[in-house]
């Protein structure tokens, strides 16, 4: 039977950007379907009527939900090419909790470096660095996070680096300056085929966060 793929999504997500390397790296075939999420389509609705969220990937008709989940399916389902999880138990573990604080830190505090002003602004600034320079120090000197090759850990992270531009240019600061481990990784990552076709360009996505700042009133 032929594997049927679809994926919903949105181009600018990093969430999405994470499935699509996922699938990239395994070498599959799929449907990408773009979503305007001011007009969410019937499919996506009837695909995650929970949280009616981008990324959705279905697979032979049955929706897969949430970037992680998703990514971990596909790392189930196609485990005998480029395994983006670690086989021990333990180790999968902590790639788990640090895709959790990518997750769970890395977006709002980026998202208030371009959404927000004055003081609000200049915390954000500061807490979104901190962040990465905790991530600085669980890379190390390693080539990726989980060792010699792309992992679950460097998908979650990797699709923030073409908001970059969007979070320097708005809040007036240089990651590269701060954090040049961060840096030298994002472009070993962006040296694989999966990864570099997948990121839109950053200025693209600047354009995008110009935009929605108008509709914000931010502009």
């Amino acid at each position: 039977m032929a594997e049927e793929l679809v994926l919903l999504d949105f181009w600018p997500s990093m969430f999405g950007m994470k499935v699509r390397i996922a699938l990239a790296e395994k070498g599959l075939k799929y449907e990408y379907r773009d979503e305007d999420l001011s007009n969410k389509s019937p499919l996506l609705l009837q695909m995650n009527p929970v949280h009616k969220k981008i990324p959705v990937l279905i697979h032979n008709g049955k929706p897969v939900c949430e970037s992680n989940i998703i990514v971990e399916y596909i790392d189930e389902v196609w485990h005998d090419k480029s395994p983006l999880l670690p086989s021990d138990p333990y180790q999968r573990s902590q790639a788990r909790f640090w895709v959790d604080f990518i997750d769970k830190k890395l977006y709002d505090t980026g998202r208030r470096t371009w959404a927000t002003k004055g003081e609000e602004q200049e915390t954000a600034k500061k807490e979104f660095i901190e962040i990465l320079k905790v991530l600085e120090e669980q890379l190390g000197d390693k080539p990726f996070f989980g060792g010699e090759s792309l992992g679950i850990v460097d998908l979650s992270l990797i699709g923030y680096t073409c908001w970059f531009y969007s979070y320097e240019t708005s809040a007036n600061f240089s990651i590269g300056a701060e954090c040049p481990k961060i840096i030298g990784w994002a472009e070993r990552c962006s040296n694989k085929e999966s990864v570099s076709k997948t990121l839109p360009d950053s200025k693209k996505v600047f354009g995008f966060v110009q935009e929605f700042k108008k509709m914000l009133g931010l502009q």
